[in-house]
């Protein structure tokens, strides 16, 4: 047992040590977690030698590291999820699975006689890491955009495509339909059992402890510990009953105060899990690691073909269907889960398998990060060669004229007296202002945004539409800036891409000095700078969001909040915005 106690201690500061170097140059920390690892195994500084320390350190690891990831999957996404979602969801994971199952095979690693290399190499480069993806696009702002709902749903059915895997894993060696049906009845048997105490028995037993956070905690744990033995005792797996474990606690009331709880205590398992999968990597040799670059490069080609190509079927622009793509292009941490069972259980012929899947991890991570972080000048590089090989872009036919007009379709706005840049939350609900109290202003207006669905919106209501990019000034030229009169900025700093709204203004007053140009800002020291570029108004947000708080709270101090509550809900109850 000291021994053991000695290893967690070893694991843990060699962990955090690593991990604040990897902090500093902005790298993924499960990388320093499987170097750390590395360099504790025995094939490294052989700190932890101990097979046994090293098997009860990656258990308990990955017995939590799938409960939070079942905790984290939100089951109302994949059912309410939209038909581009769904279908790039269904064909990424399904074609990268194929390809990768032929394409592996080709490359000589077994698949069948009991070795499954091809077949566990094949999920594995299916996966992507949700970590990395969610991390890069909350700190880049773009959970809530169409590439990223994109990113987030296919990552959604990635999870869900785990668990089915996770349920005929046991009966690769003997893949007999019936075998198969009954590991599936058993995982619908635990299913069912889970979902039914996780509905009807959990919630008043923690209702009752809800405010003792140390019995929450020893709950959820107890929960993910009974399911993962009923898992065990039904021929699946602990692992397996783990992750569903924490897929039926998603759905129950006090989800979000379980994983508050049971956080800390994931993370310190986690890095136990990652550092025990370290200590397995073995010593890199040159043919390992151009194994592991053609594992990785197969990952990306597949990624880009799996993603890029029924976005782009289904008309959603060369940017739209690029970005999500870019945002794809890595390796799950789940991937390495799914090897290592496979190791565990003898699935694997050639113990590298592991290893070259684990290089190939710590490669893409690093790349995967710096891609997304830069994926709107790669995006902006790649559309004009794109378009020089034959492949169109919406811009093609890009404006479209109210019935009204009698004008049909043409190549830009040049009749527009009012362009409005970029079309976001703000400018939707300008645009249904218009419809309200001027609605002849409509024949005169025009939009220049990239989003597909925005152009959809736009078409619908007879809006005249400009595909592109306002951050490129050919763009805006064939816009017709230089004749429009007035010209609106309403996406904030925050939202724009490869563009301030100061240097927005100062090439639109460059482009047409005459016209008057409104533009936001964020914040109050950008006022002043937004004058100074060029524009006639700054329109700061904040200000009119904090009167209409100030209404709210006086009408609360006088008894009269649900007054004005109906009156706000009776507003909204009649307005049809693109993006609502």
């Amino acid at each position: 047992m000291h021994h053991l106690l000695r290893d967690i201690a070893f694991c843990i500061v060699a962990a955090w040590s690593l991990g604040v170097v990897a902090q500093q140059f902005r790298l993924p920390v499960m990388l320093a977690y499987l170097v750390a690892g590395f360099f504790l195994g025995p094939n490294g500084l052989a700190a932890v030698t101990e097979a046994e320390s090293i098997e009860t350190i990656a258990e308990l690891g990955l017995i939590f590291l799938l409960f939070m990831i079942g905790l984290e999957i939100d089951l109302k996404k994949i059912i309410s999820a939209g038909k581009p979602i769904t279908l790039t969801a269904l064909t990424q994971i399904l074609g990268g699975f194929f390809l990768g199952v032929i394409g592996f095979r080709l490359l000589g690693f077994p698949l069948g006689g009991g070795k499954w290399d091809a077949l566990y190499l094949a999920v594995a480069a299916s996966m992507s890491s949700t970590v990395i993806i969610v991390k890069v696009l909350y700190e880049k702002r773009e959970l809530d955009t169409l590439p990223g709902r994109i990113s987030l749903g296919v990552l959604v059915v990635q999870d869900l495509f785990a668990i089915l895997f996770l349920a005929i894993q046991p009966s690769l060696d003997n893949l007999k339909i019936s075998i198969v049906l009954m590991s599936i009845f058993r995982v619908g048997v635990l299913v069912a059992t889970a979902l039914a105490v996780s509905r009807y028995i959990l919630p008043p037993i923690f209702k009752r402890v809800a405010r003792l956070p140390e019995l929450v905690l020893v709950g959820a744990i107890a929960w993910c510990f009974f399911i993962g033995e009923i898992g065990e005792r039904l021929d699946l797996s602990r692992e397996m009953g783990a992750l569903i474990a924490g897929v039926c606690l998603s759905t129950f009331p006090y989800a979000l105060d379980v994983t508050a709880k049971v956080t800390s205590l994931r993370d310190f398992f986690v890095t136990l899990f990652f550092v025990g999968l370290g200590m397995k990597i073995p010593v890199p040799t040159l043919p390992l690691l151009g194994w592991a670059i053609i594992f990785a490069l197969f990952t990306v080609v597949s990624r880009v073909v799996t993603t890029f190509t029924p976005l782009y079927r289904m008309h959603q622009g060369l940017r739209m269907s690029l970005l999500p793509a870019i945002s794809l292009a890595n390796i799950s941490e789940f991937s390495l889960v799914v090897l290592k069972l496979g190791a565990d259980k003898n699935h694997l012929g050639d113990p590298a398998t592991v290893g070259l899947a684990s290089f190939a991890f710590v490669l893409l991570a690093a790349l995967s990060t710096f891609a997304m972080a830069k994926s709107d000048g790669l995006v902006r590089t790649a559309i004009p060669w794109l378009k020089l090989r034959g492949l169109s872009d919406l811009d093609d036919s890009t404006t479209h004229f109210h019935p009204r007009d009698g004008g049909g379709e043409s190549g830009h706005a040049q009749g527009s007296r009012i362009l409005v840049l970029g079309f976001f939350r703000t400018a939707s609900s300008l645009l249904e202002e218009i419809s309200r109290r001027s609605p002849e202003l409509l024949d005169h207006l025009a939009v220049v945004d990239f989003n597909p669905q925005v152009r959809e919106g736009l078409k619908q209501r007879g809006i005249r539409v400009i595909y592109g990019d306002i951050s490129q000034r050919d763009t805006l030229v064939h816009a017709g800036i230089e004749k429009a009169e007035i010209l609106v900025c309403t996406v904030p700093d925050s939202i724009l891409k490869g563009i301030s709204n100061i240097k927005l203004v100062r090439q639109l007053r460059q482009l047409n000095p005459e016209a008057k140009i409104i533009a936001p800002a964020e914040l109050l020291s950008d006022v002043e700078p937004l004058y100074r570029a060029g524009a006639d108004y700054v329109t700061v947000g904040r200000l009119h969001e904090a009167g209409d708080v100030w209404e709210a709270m006086v009408a609360a101090e006088s008894g009269l909040l649900s007054e004005k509550k109906t009156q706000l809900d009776t507003r909204l109850l009649s307005r049809k915005e693109i993006l609502s």
